[in-house]
């Protein structure tokens, strides 16, 4: 006869919305993107604009007028 194990983990009702790298805008779970450097940071994007943004083109987000990380 097989027994099913269950394994019930803290909090597992409740999903962590990560916040985008770059724009600051929170991402909704199953979508954007993660990226890993070499040095084994985490960045997380909303959309393939804020990733090119910030690792193709090396824009920073504080002067990037539509992220709500801008400062003037």
């Amino acid at each position: 006869m097989k027994q099913n194990h269950c394994i019930v983990l803290a909090g597992a009702g409740r999903v962590k919305m990560a916040k985008c790298t770059f724009s600051g805008e929170e991402i909704e779970p199953g979508t954007g993107i993660t990226y890993i450097t070499k040095e084994g940071k985490v960045l997380f994007f909303k959309n393939k604009k804020c990733e090119k943004n910030f690792i193709k083109l090396k824009r920073k987000p504080i002067t990037t007028k539509w992220s709500k990380r801008y400062q003037k």
